[in-house]
């Protein structure tokens, strides 16, 4: 699983995210039944996401194998990381800013 997150709004905007799930995944079924999985998962994590921010996750073949469980670690965890880097981001412009 992989997660990309940029600003792409104002401050006041809700976070938008967004799914791709490649035919390397599977069949038409397979790949819709992950982007259900994810978008039930991602419901949750909504309010710890930047304001104004859009995401997108990736879902690397081999993911419909996954359990529930390891399927929400993963993506709890690119969404962490996504956060961190967006963070690191900011505070690098931030300072740029400032001088």
């Amino acid at each position: 699983m992989v997660a990309h997150l940029a600003s792409i709004g104002g401050a006041d905007e809700t976070p938008r995210v967004g799914f791709v799930v490649s035919k390397k995944v599977g069949n038409s079924v397979v790949r819709h039944r992950v982007t259900r999985r994810l978008r039930a998962l991602v419901d949750a994590q909504i309010p710890l996401l930047p304001p104004g921010s859009g995401v997108v996750l990736r879902a690397l073949p081999g993911i419909a194998d996954t359990t529930p469980a390891e399927l929400a670690q993963e993506v709890n965890g690119a969404l962490a990381r996504a956060r961190e880097k967006h963070a690191q981001k900011q505070a690098r412009q931030n300072a740029a800013a400032n001088g």
